[in-house]
């Protein structure tokens, strides 16, 4: 049976999750609360296993694997069908460019830690942290949308069959709502969200439908 060290509104964790879901694997949830008690990742017995004290953390018997875009390329190689990265080296590329611009580009730069660091380490007000937010979002996203523009255009981030890259974007989207920005130019991609948000694959990774 595969575990996943999860907490639902974990950008990362819920790519895994939607990956997981496209597969039709089937996985147990352990929650690990990334603010409750100063936050659960950072447990003596977590931290063995993941030393970046991050979720997620996949476990399947033996073998563990953190890092979300590991993980979704460890499931492709042992799980290959469903494809989420499907097509020749070329598209396969692509496909890995636009999950980078989430995954490496936005997320990271935005993520909890950064946020907290920003707040009381730097002492950088509310407002500005807002500014500093959404400027890395609207950043990514518009060149998110140019690729997209570049094809083969259909009703996913690359054609018509859900990939890695919707793993990473749908999440980034929900975590632009949460932190308040300003959507309205990005229809393409809401139209992708709209699609993905479509499948049951994706409804069953929402935060909302998570352990706690």
């Amino acid at each position: 049976m595969i575990t996943l060290y999860d907490f639902g509104n974990s950008g990362a964790a819920y790519r895994v999750r939607i990956a997981l879901n496209l597969k039709e694997l089937d996985y147990q949830q352990i929650p690990i609360h990334l603010t409750k008690d100063g936050g659960e990742q950072f447990s003596a017995d977590y931290a063995e296993m993941n030393p970046q004290n991050f979720v997620p953390t996949f476990v399947d018997g033996d073998i563990q694997i953190v890092q979300s875009i590991a993980i979704m390329e460890y499931l492709e190689e042992i799980h290959p069908s469903p494809s989420i990265l499907p097509g020749n080296a070329v598209a396969r590329a692509k496909i890995r460019a636009l999950s980078n611009i989430v995954a490496c580009d936005i997320h990271p730069i935005n993520n909890l830690r950064v946020r907290l660091y920003l707040a009381d380490g730097m002492k950088v007000t509310p407002d500005k942290q807002k500014l500093w937010i959404e400027h890395w979002i609207t950043n990514g996203f518009n060149a998110y949308s140019k690729f997209y523009e570049k094809g083969p255009q259909g009703k996913f981030s690359f054609g018509d069959t859900p990939t890695i890259a919707d793993a990473c974007l749908v999440p980034q989207i929900a975590n632009a709502r949460r932190n308040g920005c300003d959507l309205s130019d990005y229809k393409v991609l809401l139209k992708i969200e709209e699609s993905c948000q479509a499948l049951p694959a994706f409804e069953r990774a929402l935060p909302e439908n998570q352990p706690t």
